[in-house]
């Protein structure tokens, strides 16, 4: 009997696998901006990727689950550039401006960007989806961000006695309205835009949070 560990006829390769999947995710992201999610549809994905439409319900079910995977994919791209914004051990006030105005551009960007608005919009038309977008940004960054304020306040850099009640007030002053009008179809901020208001959003935040201790 054989003990060959080659793949079996028709399988591919974990990494070609691998690969194929993430291609298929990229093709949905696109898709989902050029048609929105009304628009999207499994055989437009297979489509622009080059794949069936057998090998897209096998790999991920539904359409919506799909576009599930749009979202975590985005989620775990985030995640990673969030965790390197945050990644320095902050041991001064300007480390830690710097810091936090090189994550509040990134947030902002980001979602104002226009795969993060097509995913918002195909959000709204399901619960489910709606619950994955939390589940996989709000609730997986901001712990992160919260431990990097512990991390000030432990430090005396700034004082943040409640690290999930600054983080709300920091995300607030970084996004107020801007993401809620981009998605209504307001003009996306341009990176200079961007720039100068996240250096203004933390110099509010850092005003509110100095440390008297330090």
């Amino acid at each position: 009997m054989s003990t060959s560990s080659a793949p079996r006829r028709g399988r591919l390769p974990r990494e070609l696998r691998e690969r194929r999947r993430a291609e298929v995710i990229v093709a949905a992201r696109d898709e989902l901006v050029e048609r929105g999610a009304a628009g999207l549809t499994m055989e437009g994905v297979a489509r622009r990727a080059g794949a069936s439409k057998e090998t897209l319900y096998a790999w991920f079910g539904t359409r919506d689950d799909l576009i599930g995977a749009v979202i975590e994919a985005s989620a775990d791209d985030s995640a990673q550039r969030v965790e390197a914004a945050l990644a320095t051990d902050a041991s001064t006030l300007d480390d830690a401006h710097d810091t936090l105005a090189a994550y509040a551009e990134s947030l902002l960007r980001l979602l104002t960007s226009e795969p993060s608005v097509s995913l918002n919009r195909a959000a709204m038309t399901s619960a489910a989806l709606s619950d994955r977008l939390l589940q996989s940004g709000r609730q997986r960054i901001g712990p992160v961000v919260e431990r990097y304020l512990a991390h000030l306040d432990k430090h005396r850099i700034l004082r943040v006695p409640d690290p999930g009640e600054a983080y709300r007030t920091f995300f607030g002053l970084v996004v107020r309205d801007t993401q809620i009008r981009v998605l209504l179809g307001d003009r996306p901020p341009v990176a200079d835009e961007i720039r100068d208001h996240a250096e203004r959003a933390v110099d509010t935040f850092v005003a509110l949070h100095v440390s008297p201790r330090g």
